[in-house]
């Protein structure tokens, strides 16, 4: 099968990427390596990605309509795993036109590109901050997400809109994910673990955001991907029977669905803290912070539909999967 993945230098699309060679398919990767971060760690993702023949990558930016229309039109993919954005909630305070050309026009043109091309199934990225004022836990695609605090989480809030759109006009069956707080090995540099790690090594204080009181549904890389993969076989059909009034906003008379794809138990940040001093051996230096515009206090993901629909379970234990991350950290850093 020939796969399209989108933000394939990045976090969790580097990993998607390797899953899907090892599992045999042929897959096209395209990312603009942006400076939003390193670019370094992003190539050193593509120099692992050399390995796998049937991996081919080509540095594209999403925003760019002819480029990516012809992409499309020249390769013909089965399926699109759009992974590519920009991310960050307290970035897009301060930058939020990258957000506008990213997430939405990105968006568009992926959309686009599946609806001319009969591309049989997109799977693509939301976010667990599109839960936004919600204060019932734990989060139910069932729930309403009217009310985000963020520009990143209406961006990808609307990515959802948009998608449903695609999927009632043109029959083009999608699928969200909405993440809740990835971590692992090759993770972004601008997430609390990579900012905790570097500084805790360098002897520096890390800064702890609402004194500390505050709860994530922590996910690990290898569990994310596994559901990315089996979700992108379970392809969304029209339900006749679904009416707007009664039905769940996760799904419609469209081939369209919403999923959380998380953890489902939620760990305090001191907590998590713990696990990366017990990793490093290093007691940290806490500098305690007011809550951040656009943080939430608690994320938690009801993973219960996922289950049901691919057996997804997560595997991986924090202090397990900290430890993963700070072997990977220690080594790629030297």
């Amino acid at each position: 099968m020939k796969f399209l993945v989108t933000g394939a230098a990045g976090f969790i699309g580097f990993h998607v990427v390797q899953r899907l060679c090892k599992q045999g398919h042929e897959v096209i990767g395209i990312d603009n390596l942006n400076d939003y971060y390193d670019v370094n760690l992003k190539l050193a993702r593509l120099n692992e990605l050399k390995a796998y023949k049937s991996f081919k990558f080509i540095k594209l930016d999403l925003a760019n309509r002819e480029d990516i229309a012809q992409l499309f039109a020249i390769e013909k993919f089965n399926r699109v795993i759009h992974l590519a954005a920009q991310a960050g909630v307290r970035y897009s305070i301060d930058n939020p036109m990258a957000y506008a050309d990213s997430n939405l026009i990105g968006h568009l043109t992926i959309l686009e590109g599946c609806r001319h091309n009969n591309v049989e199934h997109l799977i693509y990225a939301s976010s667990s901050s599109v839960y936004g004022l919600n204060n019932k836990t734990p989060f139910a695609t069932s729930d309403s997400v009217d009310h985000p605090i963020s520009l990143y989480a209406a961006t990808k809030k609307s990515n959802e809109l948009m998608s449903h759109t695609y999927s009632h006009l043109y029959n083009i069956p999608t699928t969200g994910l909405r993440f809740f707080t990835v971590y692992g090995p090759w993770g972004r540099p601008d997430m609390a673990l990579y900012k905790f790690t570097k500084a805790i090594i360098n002897g520096d204080p890390i800064d702890v955001y609402n004194q500390g009181d505050m709860r994530r549904d922590f996910t690990y890389i290898d569990d994310i991907v596994e559901g990315i993969i089996k979700i992108q076989d379970i392809i969304p059909e029209k339900n006749k029977d679904w009416q707007v009034e009664s039905g769940s906003t996760a799904e419609s008379s469209a081939p369209y669905k919403i999923f959380n794809i998380g953890n489902g138990n939620p760990v305090k940040l001191l907590d998590f803290i713990d696990s990366l001093e017990s990793s490093l051996g290093i007691k940290a230096t806490k500098n305690f912070m007011p809550m951040q515009a656009g943080d939430v206090y608690q994320t938690y993901a009801d993973i219960e539909e996922l289950f049901i629909a691919t057996d997804y379970k997560p595997l991986v234990a924090v202090s397990d999967g900290v430890k993963e991350f700070v072997n990977w950290y220690k080594g790629f850093y030297q």
